[in-house]
């Protein structure tokens, strides 16, 4: 099969969404694809500008930043003519947005070749709801960007189906690609020698329930129960977790760390909890499952696919006695837990490989293109 030139564009170098645009990459150039990146020049940290330090030599069709708002802003205009621009000196056959903006510049840039515009919406304005004016308007966005849309992917069916009662059905091939990880990220992490009973690794967002877990330790607290837990990680809800945890008289047991390699981060607890209100297929419990650690994780989002026929294991989100009561569960039976952690383990490794990801995802592109064609919008074709 010919070679594809593809434009991956998206907002934030953060988290899930940067991993799998990074996996996705690496995984199309080892296929012979030639790639380009258009990213958000105001976000990111030491980790992500080092990764894409050592990706871009690989890059044949560059890397360019702009700014790119959080929000709807006069600012969109120039960040969209910027996309814009990169498509046509690209020659992309595909432009790929990640992400509600990443999604929204990719549908909207124009280039005077015919190209795919391929969205994954990962969460993004899909956890809004018509309930609120800002989940009014992001969504009806959406809707309008549909039509322009000639592939969409989702991490999982939850998403899709979220989508589709959301935003509607678009005309375009919609394909379910679960993200994957590699076979580097299988095996037992040693624990660190001052690991506490518990961590927690992730951005400090209401929607993760951090404050969730705070209060189950405090409620284990008040049993008689003396756990310890590390927080790993950063974000808005930095401060009020802080103050959160000094009131609830936690700030000896529960202690903060700065984000870091996942791996790393596993060695500093027993057991992880992500006690998340809502997510698409979080990587986070992938790369958990994948080291054979104990976790505690919620019955939300995409969860349930990767849990399969263990997710009765999972507990409601944002339910502070069913989080205390599987915590302490977990103390109180260890042998159960280490056992559950490895028949999670297996499915993940017999259910979602970044292979299967990159490959997945290499053939909406083709499906795309062939239907572009047969519709009569001819896809400029590169070797």
């Amino acid at each position: 099969m010919p070679a594809l030139n593809i434009l991956h564009v998206f907002r934030a170098p953060l988290g899930g969404l940067f991993r799998h645009v990074l996996d996705l990459v690496h995984g199309q150039l080892a296929r012979g694809h030639k790639v380009g990146l258009v990213l958000d020049s105001l976000t990111g940290d030491a980790r992500s500008a080092a990764a894409l330090t050592a990706l871009l030599p690989h890059l044949a069709l560059g890397m360019s930043t702009v700014a790119i708002p959080r929000q709807l802003s006069p600012r969109d205009f120039p960040a969209l003519v910027h996309v814009g621009g990169r498509v046509r000196a690209t020659g992309a056959q595909v432009v790929h947005g990640h992400g509600a903006k990443g999604g929204a510049y990719a549908r909207l840039a124009f280039a005077r070749a015919p190209i795919v515009r391929a969205y994954t919406p990962h969460g993004g304005s899909l956890l809004l709801d018509h309930a609120t004016f800002n989940g009014k308007a992001y969504l009806a966005l959406e809707r309008l960007l549909m039509p322009r849309g000639d592939l969409y992917l989702f991490e999982s069916a939850f998403g899709a189906g979220v989508f589709r009662d959301k935003v509607g059905t678009p005309h375009a091939p919609m394909r379910v690609i679960h993200n994957g990880i590699g076979p580097s990220e299988f095996g037992a992490v040693a624990l660190a020698v001052d690991a506490t009973d518990i961590v927690f690794v992730g951005e400090f967002r209401p929607v993760k329930g951090i404050d969730v877990l705070v209060d189950a330790i405090a409620a284990l607290h008040a049993r008689g129960c003396p756990l310890t837990a590390t927080l790993v990680g950063d974000g808005p809800s930095r401060t009020a977790l802080t103050a959160q945890v000094a009131a609830r008289g936690l700030s000896d047991a529960i202690r903060f760390r700065p984000a870091m390699p996942m791996r790393q981060a596993l060695a500093l607890g027993r057991l992880a909890v992500l006690p998340s209100r809502a997510e698409s297929l979080p990587y986070v419990v992938l790369e958990t499952a994948a080291a054979g650690k104990p976790l505690i994780t919620t019955q939300v989002g995409g969860i349930p696919e990767i849990y399969g026929n263990l997710s009765d294991r999972l507990v409601p989100a944002g339910d502070v006695a069913a989080l205390a009561t599987a915590i302490a569960a977990v103390l109180r039976e260890p042998d159960t837990a280490t056992a559950t952690a490895e028949l999670l383990r297996r499915r993940v490794a017999e259910s979602f490989s970044v292979d299967a990801m990159v490959d997945g995802v290499i053939a909406g592109y083709r499906q795309a293109i062939d239907g572009a064609s047969l519709v009569g919008r001819p896809v400029l074709r590169r070797a």
